[in-house]
C-alpha cells in the first residue's frame, strides 16, 4: 500500500506539467483582487464602512476572475479539449498539426489516442502566452507522458507553416491564434492552417476569438461548411465574459468540372 502511495506521487511529480496561460494577467487579476481585499478590510476596520464596500465589490469579482483563469488553465482546457477529441474520433492513424501547441496540454492528449499516427506541435515559445514556455518543456512533457515517439515538436511560426501542402489529416489550434496581434496575421494562419491540410481533413480551433472574423477567414481560404459553439464553463478564462468558442470545419476535395457526355 505504501509503495502504490509513493508510485502515485513520483507519477504526478515526474508527470507532464504545462504551465499557466497568459501568467502576466492572471498576475494582474491576482493582485489586484488582494490588493483591494486588504483594502476593503482596513476600511471595514477603521469604521470607513462605504469605502470597504468600494474595495470589496470589485476585489470579489477579481478574485473570481482570477480563479476561473487558474481551474481553466489548469483542468478546465484538459477536460474540454477530451470532449472535442472525443467528437473527432480519431483513427490512430492520423497525422496531427497542433499549433501554438505550447508546451503540449493538446499534443499529449492527440498523441495518447494515436497508434501508427504523428503529432506535431509548433510554437515561437513565447513565455507571455504560457508560463515555462519552451521547445524543451514540449518535448519533455512528451516524455513524461509516454508518448514521445509520437510526437513532433518545430519552432515554426503558424503564419507561415514549413509544411507542403496537404500534409495533415488534423489540424488542431488551442488558445494560439488570438496571440497574433494583427487581424491580417490571423488570416494568414487559418490559410496556412487550411492549406496543410488534405481534402476531408478537420480543423478544430479553441479560441477566444471566433464568430465572424474565424468564419471569414475559413470561407476565404475555401471552406463553407464551420460550425461554431461555446465549450462551456469549464473552458471560461474569467467567467462567463471571457469563454472559449470553438470553430470547427472540414476541407473539401478539390473542385473539378463535370464534363458533358457528349465531348470527347
Amino acid at each position: 500500500m505504501r509503495y502504490a502511495r509513493r508510485r502515485m506521487l513520483r507519477q504526478r511529480t515526474d508527470g507532464p506539467r504545462f504551465g499557466i496561460d497568459a501568467p502576466y494577467v492572471l498576475a494582474l487579476t491576482s493582485t489586484a483582487g488582494l490588493l483591494g481585499a486588504v483594502g476593503a478590510w482596513a476600511a471595514f476596520a477603521s469604521a470607513s464602512t462605504e469605502l470597504g464596500w468600494v474595495l470589496a465589490a470589485p476585489s470579489a469579482v477579481a478574485l473570481l476572475v482570477a480563479g476561473s483563469h487558474v481551474h481553466t488553465t489548469l483542468r478546465g482546457k484538459l477536460m474540454a479539449w477530451e470532449k472535442v477529441l472525443d467528437q473527432l474520433d480519431l483513427a490512430g492513424a492520423e497525422r496531427v498539426l497542433d499549433l501554438g501547441c505550447g508546451r503540449g496540454a493538446v499534443l499529449v492528449q492527440v498523441a495518447r489516442r494515436l497508434t501508427s499516427g504523428s503529432v506535431v506541435g509548433i510554437d515561437i515559445w513565447r513565455r507571455a502566452d504560457q508560463s515555462g514556455n519552451s521547445h524543451a518543456a514540449a518535448c519533455g512533457n512528451s516524455v513524461a507522458a509516454g508518448v514521445a515517439p509520437r510526437v513532433k515538436v518545430l519552432t515554426a511560426d503558424m503564419t507561415d507553416l514549413p509544411f507542403a501542402d496537404g500534409s495533415f489529416d488534423v489540424v488542431l489550434s488551442s488558445m494560439a491564434i488570438h496571440n497574433v496581434r494583427a487581424a491580417s496575421g490571423r488570416a494568414c494562419a487559418i490559410a496556412e492552417a487550411v492549406r496543410v491540410l488534405r481534402p476531408h481533413g478537420r480543423i478544430a480551433i479553441a479560441d477566444l476569438r471566433s464568430g465572424t472574423e474565424y468564419r471569414d477567414c475559413l470561407r476565404r481560404a475555401g471552406i463553407t461548411q464551420v460550425r461554431e459553439r461555446d465549450l462551456g464553463w469549464r473552458a471560461w478564462w474569467g467567467g462567463p465574459f471571457v469563454p472559449t468558442i470553438l470553430v470547427t470545419a472540414e476541407k473539401p476535395p478539390p473542385w473539378t468540372p463535370v464534363r458533358d457526355a457528349e465531348e470527347p
